[in-house]
């Protein structure tokens, strides 16, 4: 069973431990954290220093995913788009370079689906992800995400996708 947890400034080492090569770095969206490659302080930094001084205030969640033995499988972000409490975003999704294609990412999205729909009582959960990244939008279709349109971007196209509340 995969569970959530708050992130904590020592999660850092374990996720730029995951990130090696400038592919994933990118395909995880690393280019809003600077040059490849990452280290924990610079995740750290962003995580408990920039993004709390952002424009929304209590806008940014990263979460700790673990399983039965307490070992970290994967890490994400919740933040809330516009200033909408009913909107949720995910991003900065990663899993364990060592068990990926295992279901991890799958499990973890779909606590966090629970948590954003049950507790937070959001109406709609959006996610992004690459046009390239096939693995990732398999796993996103396989928990419930539709595609809604594709975003000129670079370094690649984005394929944005949602699901709603009465969609599970």
């Amino acid at each position: 069973m995969i569970r959530l947890r708050p992130y904590k400034s020592c999660d850092a080492k374990v996720i730029a431990e995951w990130i090696k090569d400038k592919e994933v770095y990118m395909k995880w969206g690393g280019e809003l954290f600077g040059e490849f490659p990452i280290s924990a302080e610079i995740i750290d930094d962003k995580y408990m220093n920039k993004n709390g001084d952002c424009v929304e205030e209590d806008n940014f969640y990263p979460w700790i995913a673990y399983d039965d033995e307490n070992n970290i499988v994967g890490h994400f972000i919740m933040r809330y788009l516009n200033g909408d409490n009913r909107i949720l975003r995910f991003g900065w999704v990663i899993v364990n370079d060592s068990i990926r294609g295992k279901g991890y990412g799958t499990q973890m999205l779909k606590t966090g689906l629970t948590y954003a729909f049950d507790v937070l009582g959001v109406d709609k959960v959006t996610i992004g992800v690459f046009e390239n990244n096939e693995n990732a939008h398999n796993c996103y279709k396989k928990v419930g995400f539709v595609d809604k349109e594709i975003k000129e971007s670079k370094p690649w196209n984005i394929i944005e996708m949602e699901i709603g509340n009465g969609s599970r």
